[in-house]
């Protein structure tokens, strides 16, 4: 079995409701007013119960959220090149007969009705086995849902994220970018914030080609109105620097993270950048604070192995 270079590190806008998970194989994001967060894969069978959660709250503060200043775009496309040049770099040897296999953490929930910045929690650890062709049943092994089978798919949609698919993908960035703009789905947001959730969608829970990750990469560089955000947090407490999109309405931004070190990429979160007011009396008397994470995920360890359940 093949690792790839990511190593365990240990656990350190509208988002009122996780998503359901339906019984369709393919992806169908939940409605959002605003923002969709997608669980990646869809599990045969499986029905999530919403439930009470707790939050992190984070320490108060007497001063007033200031989003982080957003460099010039030559350093996002800095960024994203050494991302490109990293994942040119590994090594994968992959068969048709084998598996991939992610392992994170994730949370997608706020319930707090505190008067400070909030964290989505509490964390779930979520294990993913998919074939690489498809065509052979996978797992899923997560803390809230338990162990379910994932359905084969010989013929998958363009946007589904197995490994034999992804490898179909343009390896220009200049296509790419193109095919992200074609396939993008959603309503009440611009093209390109359309665009670059697809790829934050392919790129956190998948092994996917090294040519294919560059090309993407480089591709989300040219996204209009993509900025570097210097220091961003995953779920896991890793900092690191991320490229991110504000939405629409300048609220909320989307935030791809990166080790400033190693360019592997750690995670995603989704962080207010002004207070809010939601739908329900969470947050203070029905409004949430700027600095709040709405959903978080950290990328622990992605390999390559020959059987769904095996660990690397």
């Amino acid at each position: 079995m093949t690792q790839l270079p990511e190593k365990d590190l240990p656990p350190g806008r509208h988002l009122l409701l996780k998503e359901h998970l339906m019984t369709e194989i393919r992806q169908e994001p939940a409605p959002s007013p605003s923002r969709k967060w997608l669980r990646p894969v869809l599990v045969a069978g499986a029905v999530a119960t919403v439930a009470a959660v707790t939050v992190t709250l984070l320490p108060a503060q007497d001063e007033p959220f200031v989003p982080p200043v957003a460099n010039a775009s030559p350093a996002v496309v800095q960024l994203l090149e050494d991302a490109a040049l990293a994942a040119e770099h590994s090594e994968l040897r992959v068969d048709g007969d084998q598996f991939t296999y992610v392992r994170s953490k994730s949370a997608y929930e706020i319930t707090s009705r505190g008067c400070t910045r909030v964290t989505a929690g509490p964390l779930q650890t979520r294990e993913l086995w998919k074939s690489v062709d498809g065509g052979t049943e996978g797992l899923l092994i997560d803390t809230e849902l338990g162990r379910l089978p994932i359905e084969a798919d010989p013929d998958p949609e363009p946007t589904d994220q197995n490994y034999g698919n992804l490898k179909k993908l343009p390896t220009d960035p200049d296509k790419m970018l193109a095919w992200l703009y074609k396939h993008k789905e959603g309503e009440g947001r611009s093209d390109d914030d359309l665009a670059f959730d697809l790829a934050t969608q392919l790129l956190i829970e998948s092994v996917m080609p090294p040519k294919t990750s560059a090309a993407l990469y480089r591709a989300i560089a040219k996204i209009p109105g993509v900025v570097l955000v210097k220091d961003a947090v995953d779920a896991v407490g890793r900092h690191g620097t991320a490229v991110g999109f504000p939405d629409g309405g300048d609220t909320g931004r989307q935030e791809l993270i990166f080790d400033p070190k190693t360019w592997k990429l750690l995670g995603r979160r989704i962080v207010l950048l002004k207070d809010i007011k939601t739908d329900s009396d969470i947050g203070c008397h029905g409004v949430l604070k700027a600095g709040s994470v709405e959903g978080t995920s950290a990328i622990l360890q992605r390999a390559i192995v020959d059987k769904a359940g095996q660990r690397p």
